[in-house]
């Protein structure tokens, strides 16, 4: 039996009601369209998870081959022994990973699926029985709240994979600067995917599997249960390309033929071809995410990029 015990702080199911609200206000909207974080109930996660096995899924790999190969450095440069506060933990492996290099003395979950959180940290506290381990339930994207029970001492902040992309720049800078705040004199730990060839980057996103297809139209499945809504997933057909004017992947949902979709006290008729939009992933130069990070409060930060210059993982102290 392990000696500690994961302890799991709700802050999302809070606030269900606006939740709602935002979910309905997007989708009535004269462009409709649906924030990334709905993709991630309990079966998105588990198809999130899937997609970083596809092929043609290179983030992740390439982000653990930087991890792998530089962990020595990373924790040189972190420092050993601080509270980890993991942003999107999804089933904790990438900041397990790290565990061996960092040496954390608490380890904190951050993210919006409770369900799945529950789960992931259940398994890390068997597979570390003597590590505090806490999970906090967070629609971060909206306001960062990192509960007292994360510890009141330096932190770092893990923010890995490309993540960051699902803001505007505008909105990453305004959320990197609460990160920054949340460091408590320690720092950001943070992956940026970086700009390459477009033949990359859409395959990344539209996988021959189809995996990433069924996580895009799974959403349909969040709205029908989150508003009592009426879609049906086989209406919709998964879009995903890179916009290089813009320098980011759009993901999208498209009407194969006219839609009505009904919830309580509304409905929408979606046109043949007519899309929702539902999640970006900006990518970045490597002198343009330094930028932001120094924009947003942080000191100059250290970068280790793989060979071939597709990802970057930064170091930014607070």
């Amino acid at each position: 039996m392990p000696a500690c015990r994961p302890r799991l702080i709700d802050l999302h199911r809070q606030n269900r009601d606006a939740l709602r609200a935002e979910l309905a206000e997007g989708l009535l909207a004269p462009a409709a369209h649906i924030a990334p974080k709905f993709l991630y109930d309990r079966l998105g996660s588990h198809l999130f998870a899937a997609i970083t096995e596809v092929a043609e899924y290179y983030p992740t790999r390439t982000e653990a081959t930087i991890f792998a190969e530089r962990g020595g450095e990373i924790a040189a440069a972190t420092g050993t022994g601080l509270t980890l506060v993991d942003l999107g933990a999804g089933d904790g492996a990438k900041a397990a990973a790290l565990f061996p290099a960092l040496r954390p003395r608490r380890y904190v979950a951050v993210d919006i699926s409770v369900d799945f959180l529950a789960d992931a940290l259940a398994y890390l506290q068997f597979r570390h029985p003597e590590m505090d381990i806490v999970g906090v339930g967070c629609d971060f994207s909206s306001r960062l709240e990192i509960p007292p029970a994360a510890g009141d001492g330096p932190r770092v902040l893990f923010y890995p994979g490309s993540s960051i992309g699902n803001f505007t720049p505008d909105e990453a800078l305004a959320f990197l600067r609460q990160v920054r705040a949340a460091c408590l004199g320690g720092g950001l730990l943070i992956g940026f995917d970086l700009v390459k060839e477009q033949a990359v980057l859409d395959a990344a996103y539209d996988d021959a599997l189809g995996v990433t297809a069924a996580f895009n139209r799974n959403l349909l499945n969040v709205v029908n249960r989150e508003l009592g809504a009426d879609f049906r997933v086989g209406d919709f057909r998964h879009v995903a390309f890179f916009d290089p004017a813009a320098s980011r992947i759009e993901m999208h949902l498209e009407a194969r033929h006219t839609v009505t979709v009904r919830w309580p006290g509304h409905e929408r008729t979606f046109l043949p071809g007519e899309r929702i939009h539902t999640e970006n992933s900006y990518k970045y130069p490597v002198d343009r995410a330094r930028e932001l990070l120094v924009a947003a409060g942080f000191a100059t930060p250290r970068v280790w990029t793989d060979a071939r210059g597709w990802f970057a993982l930064f170091w930014a102290p607070a």
